[in-house]
C-alpha cells in the first residue's frame, strides 16, 4: 500500500440531539472480517438501544465500502457516516454510531446532521496521522564528520532512529521509500563521499496530522 490517513486510536464521543443519545465508536479495522466483527459487538454491548448504525471503508483504494441505517429511514445514518469517513481521506477505519431515542423524532436533516456531527467530532477528537512506508538505512561515518552530518540529517526529512558509537558512528535513520537514492546522495555529498550505507528492511510508521 501508499502512503494513506487513519485514524490515531480507537475513541468513542457522545452528543445529545432533543433527549436522543448518539454515541459514536471508531476504531481500525484492516479487513471486512474485522470491521464486520467489531459492529457486531458493538451491538451486543448496546442491545437495548434503538439503532446500531455503521459504516466502514477498507483498502488501499477504498473498494470496500459499507453503510447500514439499521432501521433509520433510508441514507439518514449509515451514508451520513460514510461520507464523514471519505471526506476525511481515511482509510481502514470502521464507525459505528449508537443511537438511544429520546421521544422526539428528528426528520431525516435531523438525523442525518447528527450521525455526521458525532461521526466528524469523534475522529476530531482522536486525531489524524498519516502512515508512511519509509526505509532503514544504516550510515556510518569517522567521529570527525559525524557532528556535521548529524546536524545535517536532523535538518533534512529524514530521521534518526538511533546511533551506534564503535570504532565509526553509525546512524540508522528512517528515510521516505521514494526518497531512498536521492538520501544517499545528500549524504555522499555532505560526507565527501566517505560515508559507508547498509539497508535495512522497511517499516510503518504514523506522523501525526493536522486536519
Amino acid at each position: 500500500m501508499k502512503n494513506y490517513r487513519t485514524i490515531r486510536e480507537s475513541g468513542l464521543n457522545e452528543i445529545n440531539i432533543k433527549k436522543s443519545r448518539f454515541i459514536c465508536r471508531i476504531q481500525r479495522t484492516e479487513s471486512e472480517e474485522e470491521a464486520v466483527q467489531f459492529i457486531e459487538e458493538i451491538k451486543k454491548e448496546n442491545w437495548k438501544a434503538n439503532h446500531n448504525c455503521s459504516a466502514y471503508l477498507i483498502g488501499e483504494s477504498n473498494h470496500i465500502q459499507r453503510a447500514s441505517d439499521d432501521g433509520e429511514p433510508s441514507g439518514t445514518a449509515g451514508v451520513p457516516i460514510l461520507e464523514v469517513l471519505r471526506k476525511r481521506n481515511i482509510k481502514n477505519v470502521t464507525a459505528v454510531v449508537t443511537r438511544y431515542f429520546g421521544g422526539t423524532k428528528l426528520g431525516a436533516g435531523g438525523l442525518i446532521r447528527a450521525y455526521g456531527q458525532v461521526t466528524n467530532e469523534t475522529i476530531n477528537q482522536i486525531g489524524i496521522v498519516e502512515k508512511q512506508l519509509q526505509q532503514f538505512i544504516a550510515v556510518t561515518v569517522s567521529y570527525p564528520t559525524s557532528g556535521k552530518l548529524q546536524n545535517l540529517l536532523e535538518e533534512s526529512d529524514y530521521t534518526i532512529h538511533s546511533s551506534d558509537y564503535t570504532a565509526d558512528v553509525t546512524y540508522h535513520c528512517l528515510i521516505p521509500v521514494e526518497k531512498d537514492g536521492s538520501c544517499k546522495e545528500q549524504v555522499t555529498e555532505w560526507t565527501s563521499g566517505t560515508a559507508l550505507f547498509n539497508k535495512g528492511a522497511k517499516a510503518w510508521i504514523e506522523i501525526p496530522v493536522e486536519d
